[in-house]
């Protein structure tokens, strides 16, 4: 009884990998992340690439709160930083099919929402200029559209 049920099993665990083994076309495979790094900015990362593959995202979110919650801004682990070195050169974004980030991403089955706020594009030079002018890589939230129609309390509407 054991026997055909053994070799069933070794047939169809082979039928699979003979389909995952074809064309990287034809595989159910998801594709390779796309790593790219504009060497203008600089020939490494600001940690080792280990090291950010791993732990990345927790150097954004420390990023975020030494910024958000005590003032203290810094360049070494920015979001500026990233999108600026692993934007493509040719649509200056981290996302889209080839895009740095979301190549990885879609990849890892992890979704990105730092781009709800934050642009995903790079700087360019003419924005540089402007210094007076907000950047428009990072986008505020606008509260008063976030509370338009919320009384506010000891007003009468």
């Amino acid at each position: 009884m054991k026997r055909p049920f053994l070799a069933l099993c070794t047939v169809l665990t082979l039928l699979s990998s003979a389909a995952y083994a074809g064309d990287d076309k034809m595989s159910a495979r998801a594709p390779v992340p796309v790593f790219r790094i504009n060497t203008d900015k600089g020939d490494k990362c600001v940690e080792p690439e280990d090291v950010m593959r791993r732990d990345h995202m927790k150097f954004i979110l420390h990023q975020r709160d030494k910024t958000m919650h005590e003032g203290i801004r810094t360049t070494r682990h920015s979001l500026k930083n990233c999108i600026d070195c692993h934007a493509d050169s040719k649509t200056g974004s981290v996302l889209g099919k080839e895009g740095f980030c979301e190549s990885c991403h879609a990849y890892a089955s992890v979704k990105i929402d730092c781009f709800e706020c934050h642009s995903s594009v790079r700087e360019t030079s003419a924005a540089k200029s402007n210094a007076g002018a907000p950047l428009s890589s990072v986008r505020a939230p606008n509260a008063a559209s976030k509370n338009a129609g919320v009384p506010v309390k000891g007003k009468k509407p």
